[in-house]
């Protein structure tokens, strides 16, 4: 495994599927899970522990509300650690997004976009980090870049 996402509850997992789905689609080894930083802090730590052991090389963390997964994850790590806030409370994700983007110095955490657009680049900024030493996977990575491109071009010239 290259890759552990971390959900904060069930409820997460329809959010961070794409994430899942995406890194699949790369050809990236991950595992995803259910962990709180609340409820299951030691579990938390645990799982940090044992998938580094294992050779997870990036965390991403799916969290509403309080969103302190993503902290507790980089408290516990020197791996990259990517932050997914999700809109589950009635502050519609600032919550999330301001308790994931603001750690304290020496403990970053990566932080994209609410929700499943989050949950994506989530994925596109873990294999981007991944491949830095894999020659293979940054060609994948072109490779989609240029398709994306060509849709575009392809959009564009459909409304002409």
């Amino acid at each position: 495994m290259k890759v552990a996402i971390f959900m904060g509850s069930k409820s997460d997992e329809a959010t961070v599927r794409p994430c899942a789905e995406l890194l699949a689609n790369l050809g990236i080894p991950y595992v995803w899970t259910i962990t709180s930083a609340h409820r299951t802090p030691e579990r938390t730590e645990r799982l940090v522990r044992e998938l580094e052991a294992q050779g997870v090389a990036v965390f991403i963390c799916a969290a509403g509300m309080a969103a302190h997964l993503a902290g507790a994850v980089a408290a516990r790590t020197i791996k990259p650690v990517i932050g997914i806030p999700v809109a589950a409370s009635p502050l519609s994700g600032m919550d999330a997004l301001l308790a994931t983007v603001q750690m304290p110095p020496g403990f970053p955490v990566a932080t994209v976009a609410l929700d499943t657009a989050g949950a994506r680049n989530a994925a596109w900024l873990a294999a981007q980090i991944l491949a830095l030493t894999d020659p293979d996977l940054a060609a994948r990575l072109h490779e989609a870049r240029r398709t994306m491109a060509a849709q575009v071009e392809s959009d564009a010239a459909a409304l002409q």
